[in-house]
């Protein structure tokens, strides 16, 4: 059975609240969008919307529950995706901005759009937030007299990650608009690169540092 028309407008409308609302995802596609350029900024942010789809799954199995539920698990997944987010950072910080030369399909500094993407995904589908986040925010938008609380679980996923694929490609695509502005100047790449690289590691040192 399908969501109903008040189940699915309910949702869509807070989910794109939340979507919109300053976060992780979102500085992380900004920084990629005006570090690298528009089409790398939406590619990284499809990754990220796609990972949704893991913690649906999860949230959908009830592994989610078991995860929070287990201190060491959690610390485990929380370490480990700032790690990478830090690691992601290092490797900004270490461009030179050559990286930044959009537009040459031939630069061999220019990064595949297919490992922006498997990078965004792993960022988003390794944070112990999002894990969290799905597992309390999807149950509160599932109504138990519909049946099937799997399926309806399952759809409301489906339906955030959409609309987390729009929100999250169109601010890469406009932080690459802005970006452009700095295209003529390695320089200006670079420093941009840098900045990235700073989110990325402040975001990565928060979450391991942070106490839940």
């Amino acid at each position: 059975m399908l969501l109903s028309p008040e189940q699915f407008l309910a949702f869509l409308a807070a989910a794109l609240l939340i979507t919109l609302s300053p976060g992780p995802d979102n500085l992380m596609v900004l920084s990629f969008g005006i570090a690298r350029g528009r089409k790398q900024g939406m590619t990284f942010g499809l990754g990220c919307a796609l990972g949704c789809l893991s913690h649906t799954l999860l949230a959908t199995l009830g592994v989610s529950a078991l995860i929070a539920a287990s201190l060491w698990a959690f610390t485990a997944l929380k370490v480990c995706g700032g790690l990478y987010l830090v690691w992601l950072g290092i490797q900004a910080l270490k461009s030179r901005g050559s990286t930044f030369e959009a537009g040459q399909a031939d630069n061999p500094n220019i990064e595949p759009l297919g490992k922006l993407f498997a990078k965004g995904l792993i960022a988003n589908a390794i944070n112990p937030k999002v894990v969290l986040f799905f597992l309390a925010f999807l149950p509160q938008f599932v109504d138990a007299s519909r049946g099937n609380i799997t399926w309806q679980t399952a759809q409301l996923g489906i339906v955030f990650t959409l609309q987390a694929i729009l929100v999250f490609c169109l601010l890469g695509y406009f932080a690459g608009r802005v970006g452009q502005c700095f295209m003529r100047s390695p320089r200006a790449g670079m420093w941009l690169d840098r900045f990235a690289g700073g989110v990325f590691v402040l975001l990565g040192m928060r979450l391991i540092i942070s106490k839940s």
